[in-house]
């Protein structure tokens, strides 16, 4: 079993940190794949993405494994301090569950913010990955 800061946690992305080009421009090694969804869970846009628990929802994204010093990069290092992590489950594509890290907002966005060319970026990210794109943002 490793305790060290290299293990690797499983991770599930729904914004552009899907993009593993952006995550590789970051000194992230996007690891192990996976097409996974979250019950229970919308994509919401704001000034930037979340996600809110809605009840008969789904969000699609990834889920990649990284260690915890290339989370720290992606978030607290990227001056994304407003996100926290929690444990969500998600279906993979395959059928099976498993518990995944996800960082989301604590706050949920206001109905007046939204980001037209994050969302943008972000349809174009989740095409070419063949994930369904959300319906409402």
């Amino acid at each position: 079993m490793d305790n060290s800061n290299q293990r690797l946690n499983d991770v599930f992305f729904y914004g552009l940190y899907m993009d593993e080009e952006i995550l590789k421009n970051k000194n992230v090694e996007p690891r192990n794949k996976r097409v996974a969804f979250a019950n229970d869970y919308q994509l919401r846009i704001g000034n930037m993405a979340t996600l809110l628990r809605k009840k008969d929802s789904q969000a699609y994204g990834l889920v990649y494994s990284l260690t915890h010093d290339e989370i720290d990069t992606l978030y607290k290092k990227s001056g994304l301090t407003d996100y926290i992590s929690e444990s969500i489950l998600v279906e993979l594509d395959d059928g099976s569950k498993i518990a995944t890290l996800c960082c989301i907002l604590l706050n949920e966005p206001s109905s007046s913010e939204s980001n037209p060319e994050y969302f943008k970026k972000l349809k174009l990210c989740m095409e070419s990955y063949n994930l369904p794109l959300p319906t409402t943002v």
